[in-house]
């Protein structure tokens, strides 16, 4: 089991945040590299929950979102063609005194056969810098279309 931490550090409030990660709308994948539109299935929306599953690239897993608490929230994988066990994201946002938002983010993979079991191992060692950068990228995206909104 791979355990990732990662930290960004956004003009977004938590609540920007969270409307860019709850989108489950057409263009995800926009916003989430590993996330292709085609394979996107919201299977349940409510106003502080989802159960989703996405993916891309081969590799697919659903999903139960939480963001009732918006300052926290957690995407429990139940379901996956190589993730199992305690596998999923959590997301912690704290606002700072000068208005930006720190995020840490916490990515669990937990292998469930032998590609689940070799990509976790990858994505916590040699690998992990792809997921930082995916975070990155996904932070600057929402950036954009908040200020396209705001504009």
């Amino acid at each position: 089991m791979s355990t990732i931490r990662m930290h960004e550090t956004t003009t977004l409030t938590p609540e920007q945040f969270v409307a860019g990660l709850t989108d489950f709308g057409p263009g995800r994948q926009k916003l989430f590299g590993n996330s292709s539109d085609a394979d996107l299935k919201v299977h349940e929306l409510g106003a502080t929950h989802a159960d989703v599953t996405e993916g891309g690239g081969g590799v697919w897993e659903r999903l139960s979102y939480d963001w009732s608490d918006p300052t926290h929230v957690t995407m429990r994988t139940t379901d996956s063609n190589i993730w199992g066990g305690d596998s999923g994201h959590t997301y912690t946002l704290t606002r700072q005194p000068d208005g930006t938002t720190t995020l840490d983010a916490v990515v669990v993979r937990e292998g469930k056969n032998l590609k689940g079991k070799v990509t976790g191992l990858l994505l916590g060692s040699v690998g992990k810098g792809v997921l930082v950068k995916a975070l990155h990228n996904t932070v600057k995206a929402i950036e954009a279309r908040q200020a396209t909104i705001n504009s």
